[in-house]
């Protein structure tokens, strides 16, 4: 179809996006989540799993979120350059945003840092957070990633020495055993490695993206197995799965530098997209 779209369809159509991202799972997600419930022996942790699962069956059944925290709005789009809205894509967006908060509904969680006064809508200064990237192309692909609070409070940053490389799983390790049950697991793990201090965030929150059905690399294979014989389980009451998977992205950095990055993801890592534009 044409890149040509009516500001009121992309509004639209990004507000159901973000109703799909809050209610239905991907299936990869739901299926990673079924063979942790298959494999785990502890009761306690499987009952929990039956728990998660039951809640991602009712919720999109009923259309409801599933989870009481909406997060806040988070947003990658891969912008093609020849796709020409004829609009301002970002005004669109955080309009949407609005629209979607009343409708779905969301949960306001936008507040100002310091005067934490509340917008009420789920927008704001910087929110909601956009992360554009320009490719080749006439299409556009968004992607809406929703992130609550307790699995992001979770997440850590740490400026390492170039030296330090056999320090990233440990410190990978120290981040999940300091959260233990607060982020609602079993979790997704994304690292970043290298760019710059925000480069490397920015890469971690990206690794969450991927399908968790990926095959990982062999350092990604060691992470999660370090992680999985901690013990912490489902909501950290015991049990063999903390994590699903562990997803590494990296990037050059300077010489004098090791930027390393853990973006946590709780039990629902939500994402939904669309793509507007015609087909290459």
């Amino acid at each position: 179809m044409s890149s040509k779209i009516s500001r009121e369809t992309f509004i639209r159509s990004i507000a159901d996006l973000l109703r799909k991202a809050e209610i239905e799972l991907p299936d990869d997600v739901v299926d990673a989540l079924r063979k942790a419930e298959a494999i785990e022996e502890n009761q306690v942790a499987k009952s929990q799993l039956q728990a998660i699962l039951k809640n991602i069956e009712l919720a999109k059944n009923h259309a409801v979120p599933m989870c009481q925290d909406t997060g806040i709005m988070i947003f990658f789009a891969e912008l093609g350059n020849e796709f020409q809205p004829g609009f301002d894509l970002e005004a669109a967006i955080k309009e949407a945003v609005t629209l979607a908060t009343v409708e779905v509904p969301l949960r306001p969680n936008a507040v100002d840092p310091l005067s934490r006064k509340n917008s009420g809508d789920n927008t704001g200064s910087g929110i909601p957070d956009i992360h554009w990237k320009l490719v080749p192309g006439k299409q556009l692909k968004i992607t809406a990633a929703p992130k609550g609070a307790g699995s992001e409070n979770m997440s850590s940053l740490r400026m390492l020495n170039p030296t330090e490389t056999g320090s990233i799983k440990n410190f990978v390790l120290e981040t999940v055993v300091n959260a233990g049950g607060m982020p609602c697991p079993p979790l997704t793990i994304g690292v970043g490695i290298g760019g710059s201090f925000d480069a490397a965030a920015r890469l971690a929150k990206e690794a969450l993206l991927e399908p968790l059905d990926a095959p990982m690399n062999e350092f990604e294979k060691e992470i999660l197995n370090a992680v999985n014989a901690l013990g912490i389980g489902c909501m950290g009451l015991g049990g063999s799965t903390t994590a699903l998977a562990v997803h590494v992205k990296t990037a050059h950095c300077h010489t004098a530098s090791l930027p390393v990055a853990i973006n946590i993801q709780c039990w629902a890592n939500r994402h939904a997209s669309i793509v507007f534009g015609e087909v290459e």
